[in-house]
């Protein structure tokens, strides 16, 4: 049989290594022939975009730099499947496209809306007697997939925003002149990569002073009351903030994607301009954006690594005849870290998140509990020896000809 895998929504460091771990896998199967691409998410199987990935990746350089190389090279979509009792004719396109090509296996690599896909088709593959496996692998730099201890793409963004945090911290100690400076960092309705800055608490800096999440109240007379505390005790307040706090309305645009997610930016910048107007202090903001998705040369190889190891392990689970799937880590332990890998039905997954819990908050819910150390820690570990060319990470990249 042939097989075909997609890449879907946000960009992180560690997405085409799962591309790389279902090729890799792949490529030792005998039953398996092509390997085809889809050009820009579900969008490709529906218009028949497709590639051989075996034109492509042509050796183990090619996967090893495929491997470090950030983003979605397939290119992305936030296309959102109809319910398929309202509307089937995109269903039967892609299941034409599908039956054309002689593609047994499809794996979508993405997060929730990408697992909605996966739940979707595989529901109607089995409603019409289509005999093509369905297989979600995951990403995320936001971590909030259920069932599954965390998402590849999650431990490189952490590393980064963790990176920077400190690096921010350097450069606002350096002057006498009190200060605060907000920095806004992704994460619509979970907080996990804000309170992953906070993993500079183990290694003893006490900055970001404040941290706060979606899942914590948040009110403006708390927040000004806690920044003048800090205050009082540091000469340089940090502070971090995601960026779907709860904030008076017209701070963000309002616009929403396909899949009905507000376009969220600006929290930052509202709190900078209260602290100016309410403290009268020096403030700035700091707006990571999409810096904290793709930033290879921070990646953490253990993120990597698991992408790898994921994506391989989708197609394990495709030849062993499972569907509908999603493949998801479980956490052994922590001291060592293991991990282990298995699969779970998308329909928990698929159109749910996961929250930040309660004990990795402090009492106050403005900064994070030494409780998260050993969940956030292990996942940041480890560094990538990067191909470089000209001073400059190398990436793999296919020509903008092959992916209009």
């Amino acid at each position: 049989m042939n097989i075909a895998v997609a890449q879907s929504g946000g960009p992180t460091c560690a997405i085409n290594a799962s591309l790389v771990g279902v090729f890799r896998e792949a490529m030792k199967h005998s039953t398996i022939d092509a390997i085809f691409g889809s050009i820009n998410g579900i969008e490709g199987i529906v218009h028949d975009h497709l590639i051989n990935l075996k034109t492509l990746i042509r050796s183990g350089y090619d996967m090893d730099l495929l491997r470090q190389t950030p983003s979605t090279v397939l290119g992305s979509c936030r296309y959102k499947l109809p319910d398929e009792n309202e509307d089937s004719s995109v269903y039967k396109t892609i299941a034409k496209v599908l039956e054309h090509r002689k593609i047994g296996a499809f794996f979508y690599i993405g997060g929730n809306d990408s697992m909605d896909t996966v739940q979707k088709l595989s529901a109607y593959f089995t409603k019409i007697s289509l005999d093509v496996k369905v297989i979600g692998i995951p990403k995320t730099i936001d971590n909030d997939l259920c069932v599954t201890d965390h998402t590849p793409g999650f431990g490189s963004a952490a590393k980064y925003v963790a990176t920077t945090m400190q690096e921010i911290i350097r450069d606002s100690s350096v002057y006498s002149i009190p200060s605060v400076t907000i920095v806004e960092i992704m994460g619509r309705h979970a907080g996990w990569l804000t309170a992953s800055s906070a993993v500079l608490h183990a290694y003893g800096e006490p900055a970001p002073h404040l941290v706060y999440v979606p899942e914590a109240h948040f009110s403006e007379k708390c927040f000004l009351r806690d920044v003048e505390q800090e205050m009082a005790k540091h000469k340089a307040v940090i502070i971090a903030v995601s960026e779907g706090i709860a904030v008076p309305e017209g701070v963000q645009s309002g616009m929403v994607d396909n899949f009905g997610h507000k376009y969220l930016s600006g929290i930052g910048k509202y709190l900078e301009q209260l602290v100016r107007n309410k403290i009268g202090c020096k403030v700035r903001s700091i707006e990571l954006n999409v810096m904290q998705r793709c930033s290879s040369h921070l990646c953490s190889k253990t993120d990597i690594d698991e992408a790898e190891q994921i994506g391989a392990a989708g197609v394990k689970c495709a030849l062993h005849g499972e569907t509908g799937r999603v493949m998801v880590f479980r956490r052994v332990h922590n001291n060592p870290y293991t991990i282990v890998m298995e699969p779970a039905d998308a329909s928990q997954i698929a159109n749910r998140e996961k929250f930040l819990p309660r004990e990795f908050l402090t009492p106050s819910g403005n900064n994070i509990s030494d409780s998260a150390m050993p969940y956030f820690l292990p996942l940041i570990q480890g560094e990538l020896h990067l191909a470089m060319e000209g001073g400059i990470p190398k990436h793999f990249t296919i020509q903008e000809s092959i992916l209009k």
